[in-house]
């Protein structure tokens, strides 16, 4: 049996178990483990890259650590913004807290990597969000910037790990260099498997910082998780992640961003859904993107588009049988009549490859465009495994 099916299978037979084992020890995030972080914090001056997943269980991590008697002097955040309320892609600008009065600054648009003037008052940086394990959400990029930028400061970087949704398996071609960019910078699959702070170890033992700088970090993992449990989100990491169900539909469907389909932005059921007016004749299901906070131009705004209704895939199926469902992409692809207006240049910069297009325009079947990316993914698996943190 081929290694990467073989390990997904044997990850799919677990999951089960894992339910029972979350039931019975609850997942302890980084961030909730005081004890184990706070005194490297006491007498400093700190940053916190935050945004509204840094949950301490119904407070947020920069109230809880004020009370604590921290000295919380910057807050630092990504895309979508502290409160996560912006659109994808939307230029933020840096702002006061309502809340506590502390400067933020924006990580995102032209200021995607802390300048050494917003950095010159912080003795120590920590690193709290809630990623969902795909390589095109942008925070692991902002996690980049901001080791980088600590790195070349001197300044030591707290990261507070939390688990991975989408842990379970790994899937999707390595990215190729010359498509980096923010919603992919480094040479890991689509679907990676592992958390934030194992990333980081990956990042600096791999030495992909800028001219090789390393880090100083120091990584909170969470208890009682392992790379087989089945968490679920306590809120929404994005404005369009509304559910698990996207989550876990984000690694096939984001796809549709590179392409003139609607994948449901600016509707009640984003990433759970995809369309567009071309497929009149050949859907009876149909959407109308609206204009709605975190999404206040989306694709395809107030057109009827028609499509597939993706928000009862069984569930299960998505967990037990864990990878990317190239189906629908080709299902798309087959049925719009303008071929040559289907794919936007985007599509290749998700994929960190030109090959997927290629191979799809070339009448390719699902399993040999899969079959493309299995000796880097075995690859992958063996790079990444001493940088993991859990079993």
């Amino acid at each position: 049996m081929n290694n990467i099916f073989k390990y997904n299978f044997i990850i799919s037979l677990l999951l089960l178990l894992a339910v029972c084992h979350l039931r019975a020890a609850e997942c302890v995030v980084g961030a909730a483990q005081f004890d184990e972080y706070i005194s490297l914090l006491q007498g400093k001056r700190v940053g916190i890259t935050a945004n509204h997943t840094s949950l301490v269980g119904d407070k947020h991590l920069v109230d809880v650590l004020l009370e604590r008697g921290i000295n919380i002097v910057g807050i630092y955040s990504p895309e979508h913004g502290f409160r996560g309320a912006a659109d994808a892609g939307a230029h933020i600008a840096s702002e006061i807290d309502a809340a506590t009065g502390i400067p933020i600054i924006s990580l995102y648009g032209k200021n995607k990597k802390p300048r050494q003037e917003q950095l010159q008052h912080i003795d120590y940086m920590v690193f709290d969000m809630q990623d969902v394990g795909l390589r095109f959400f942008t925070y692991l990029s902002t996690l980049h910037y901001v080791m980088e930028a600590c790195a070349e400061q001197h300044i030591p970087l707290l990261i507070l790990d939390r688990p991975n949704p989408n842990g379970f398996y790994v899937d999707g071609p390595v990215l190729e260099s010359q498509h980096r960019s923010f919603v992919g910078m480094h040479p890991i699959p689509v679907v990676h498997g592992m958390t934030l702070g194992e990333l980081a170890q990956m990042i600096n033992g791999e030495g992909w910082l800028n001219n090789g700088a390393q880090c100083e970090v120091t990584i909170i993992p969470c208890k009682y998780y392992t790379r087989q449990s089945l968490y679920r989100l306590p809120i929404k990491p994005s404005p369009n992640l509304p559910n698990m169900q996207a989550v876990y539909l984000y690694a096939s469907l984001c796809f549709f961003e590179g392409t003139a389909i609607s994948l449901g932005r600016g509707t009640e059921f984003p990433f759970q859904v995809f369309g567009h007016p071309d497929f009149k004749a050949v859907y009876s299901f149909s959407f109308t993107p609206k204009a709605v906070e975190g999404a206040i131009n989306p694709p395809l705004k107030d057109k009827l588009c028609y499509g597939v209704d993706l928000r009862n895939y069984p569930e299960n199926d998505l967990i037990s049988n864990p990878h990317i469902r190239l189906e629908w992409l080709l299902e798309a692809y087959k049925n719009f009549s303008k071929k040559g207006e289907f794919f936007t240049n985007y599509f290749t910069t998700l994929w960190g490859t030109a090959r997927v297009q290629k191979m799809i325009e070339q009448g390719a079947s699902e399993q040999q465009i899969r079959n493309s990316w299995k000796a880097e993914v075995e690859r992958f698996l063996q790079q990444r495994e001493k940088y993991l943190l859990y079993e």
